[in-house]
Formats: C-alpha cells, sequence, structure tokens
C-alpha cells in the first residue's frame, strides 16, 4: 500500500491498530469534512483492505481474522450489552460451556453476580476472569494454547469438552452468512466450538451484526443448531425469518437502529 496517499494510509493503520473507524473521528483527526473521509474509506474498501460499516470501516477479512487486540475495539460498546443480555438467560446453579471470543468474554464478566456456577471453558481469558470468584467454579479445557489470544483449540480439547453434558453453551462465531451458515477461521477451533454444540441441552449463539459484513471460509455449523441468538441489532428481516423459521429465540441487546439515520448516512 506504498502508493496511497499520506493520509489514507494512516487511516489504514488506525484501522489495523484499532479494529475499526469512525467517519466522525477521523474527520475531527484531520481536520477534513466527512464527505472526505467517507471518499478515503470508499477507496480502501474498494482496495479490499477495508470493508465499510454504519458510520465508519472494519479492516477487510477473508482467510484470516483480525487480530485479537484490535477485535476488542470492534464494537466494544455492542458487545457488552450482548454480554450482559446473554448473562441474563443463565440461571443461577447451572452448568455452561464458554468458548474463545471476545463477545463471549463479556459474558463472562457480566457472570461475575451469578451463584453457583461450573463453567467450562477453552478460553484462558474467560478463565482469568472468572476463577477469583468463590461461586463460580471454573474447569478449562486441556490442549494446545493459540499465542494470539489464548484460546485452547485442537483434537485434544474436542476430546475433553465431549466428557460433558452441560446446561448451556455459549459460543461465537467470525462471521455468518445469510444462509445462517456459522463460520470460523482456524480449523482447529472449529471442531471444538461443534463439541461445545452437541454437549449442551442448549446453545446461545452471541455475536454482533457486524459478523453479518464478514467472511469466514470454515464452517461451524448453522443457525438451525442453536436456541438463542443474543444480538445487539438483527442485522435483516429475513435473517430474523430464517430464526423463526427454526425455532431460533432471538434477543436484541440494544434498540433498533433508526432507518431513515442510516439512509442519510448512506447518501452523504
Amino acid at each position: 500500500m506504498h502508493d496511497l496517499p499520506p493520509r489514507r494510509r494512516e487511516i489504514l493503520s488506525l484501522a489495523r491498530s484499532r479494529g475499526r473507524v469512525g467517519v466522525d473521528e477521523l474527520a475531527t483527526r484531520f481536520g477534513v469534512t466527512p464527505q472526505t473521509i467517507r471518499k478515503d474509506l470508499n477507496d480502501l474498501c474498494e482496495r479490499r483492505v477495508l470493508s465499510r460499516i454504519h458510520g465508519g470501516a472494519v479492516i477487510a477479512s477473508g482467510v484470516e481474522n483480525v487480530g485479537y487486540e484490535a477485535r476488542r475495539f470492534i464494537a466494544a460498546e455492542e458487545k457488552r450489552a450482548i454480554g450482559e443480555a446473554a448473562a441474563r438467560l443463565i440461571p443461577d446453579n447451572s452448568s455452561l460451556f464458554l468458548n474463545i471470543g471476545t463477545t463471549t468474554e463479556e459474558v463472562a464478566r457480566a457472570l461475575v453476580d451469578h451463584d453457583g456456577l461450573l463453567v467450562i471453558t477453552n478460553n484462558l481469558n474467560v478463565a482469568n476472569l472468572l476463577y477469583r470468584h468463590p461461586r463460580i467454579e471454573v474447569i478449562v479445557a486441556g490442549g494446545p494454547v493459540r499465542r494470539s489470544d489464548g484460546g485452547v483449540v485442537g483434537s485434544t480439547t474436542a476430546d475433553f469438552v465431549r466428557q460433558f453434558k452441560v446446561d448451556t453453551a455459549v459460543i461465537g462465531a467470525s462471521a455468518i452468512d445469510d444462509d445462517g451458515g456459522l463460520l470460523d477461521y482456524d480449523y482447529r477451533e472449529v471442531p471444538v466450538s461443534q463439541a461445545i454444540i452437541g454437549n449442551a441441552r442448549r446453545t446461545i449463539l452471541v455475536a454482533d451484526r457486524m459478523k453479518f459484513e464478514r467472511t469466514a471460509p470454515i464452517r461451524i455449523g448453522h443457525i438451525a443448531a442453536i436456541s438463542c441468538f443474543v444480538t445487539d441489532r438483527l442485522a435483516s428481516p429475513a435473517f430474523g425469518e430464517l430464526c423463526r423459521r427454526h425455532e431460533v429465540e432471538v434477543v436484541e441487546a440494544l434498540a433498533p437502529l433508526d432507518e431513515s439515520t442510516i439512509v442519510a448516512d448512506d447518501a452523504a
């Protein structure tokens, strides 16, 4: 990307470090109009290094996930709301799986006031958030630890998971297709997620609407295998109808967006 003008090069660098950038903040940072920033973002999207979202852009990625630290900044407010909404669905004195992902970590943060939980996880960050709480017992799955994000993955981990039958599984996904496919980047992680789904009495999928704007190459499964989908805002009426058809409960953690605002933003 050495042919990029300096401002666009800096925008790309910011997006890589944070995971996402916003039109308004960039306009303020560079002292230009929002329309100028939108042109910058559109050019970077045409080059397939960014993907447009409402109000800004995120790093484009189809075969490799965005780095863990950057993912923590993407839709941070939405993930917190999703975590709190999902935690309300989990009763005291129950057992659950929590798998890898920054959104499942927000669920873990929201579980600290629960009583009598048994949490089995292949996410070292989840274990670190919960192990200090005397009313929560934590079991960490065995297997190789992925350095990028503290995820425990591989066939040994999947075998470990199959020893249990829990009340609730809470899982994330790297991307969601419009046809209901749940997708991920790492082939070592997918069998673990599949084992978690297969060994839970109900499964809660936690994912923000931006997961519909991404792609990933490896299939975890289909939305039909999910009991409840907790998101910030439903991505589309068509996907809502798909969930209804497969009897998947949908919980929106935030109020629906004002469609007129979206149209005005896109037209500007």
